[in-house]
């Protein structure tokens, strides 16, 4: 895409921001380009869910089409500036100073609980090892907006979330971290641990999921060239054998024949 195209389309969602709903006529009046033109940056908004197209209630160009306005939907909104972390934190702030980390802690139980109650449901329709759950979790993240993915390694699997609606927030209070792994855990059904936050500089949130250790016992032995046992023979051909004893007090005794004199 062309850098003038995209400060065209900017300007095209600015405007809708700024004055509401409107025809692709009044558009190209605003921004002193034809309607042809407004119309083809609107095509590509629309197809990224930017904008979409709506028949303008109780308006009509004379006998023709009614008009047809375009607004701006949540995900264009969603491209300009918010103050949501700013309250966050102030509301977290007060939180705090009120009733410790413990309070804290309740609310981000609290405001996860959604999504723990959503994921689980996909969670649960994968019945395998948690490396597999990991997987049906990855993709349920991602339907949260956290750009998830799940990969298996020789120690287990890992979840990697690419994005962090919170980690402005989670920067200041770790606690909503430390919540959200735990909700990992329970819904991949074993302990996992966090080797990296966006919220600490990281880029990107890795949770560790330890494979169980039968099935890694398994890969070792499955690599193993020669047997786990010794070859018949040769313990005995390690082991030495004991020297035969040349102190007297040890010596075999003799019969009463041999001591009977001659």
């Amino acid at each position: 895409m062309r850098a003038d195209d995209v400060r065209t389309r900017d300007r095209v969602t600015a405007l809708l921001l700024e004055h509401g709903p409107q025809t692709a006529s009044e558009l190209a009046a605003r921004l002193g380009i034809s309607p042809a033109a407004v119309r083809r940056h609107l095509d590509a908004l629309a197809a990224r869910g930017r904008v979409e197209e709506r028949v303008a209630a109780g308006a009509h160009r004379g006998r023709g089409r009614p008009a047809r306005r375009f607004h701006l939907t949540d995900a264009g909104r969603s491209g300009f500036a918010h103050a949501y972390d700013d309250l966050a934190l102030t509301a977290l702030r007060y939180v705090a100073a009120s009733g410790g980390p413990d309070a804290v802690r309740a609310v981000a139980e609290a405001q996860l609980a959604g999504l723990e109650q959503r994921a689980s449901d996909a969670v649960a329709r994968s019945a395998g090892a948690p490396v597999d759950r990991a997987q049906a979790l990855a993709e349920a993240l991602t339907a949260e907006g956290y750009a998830a993915s799940a990969s298996a390694i020789a120690s287990g699997g890992q979840l990697c979330q690419h994005h962090c609606p919170v980690a402005h927030v989670a920067a200041e209070f770790p606690q909503l971290c430390e919540v959200e792994t735990a909700v990992i855990g329970r819904l991949v059904g074993t302990h996992v641990q966090r080797l990296a936050t966006i919220a600490h500089g990281d880029g990107v949130c890795t949770t560790h999921i330890p494979g169980p250790p039968r099935a890694r016992a398994h890969i070792d032995a499955g690599n193993r060239t020669t047997p786990a046992g010794p070859v018949p023979g040769e313990r005995a051909a390690r082991v030495p054998r004991p020297a035969p004893s040349t102190s007297t007090t040890r010596s075999t005794p003799t019969s009463d024949r041999e001591r009977t004199p001659a």
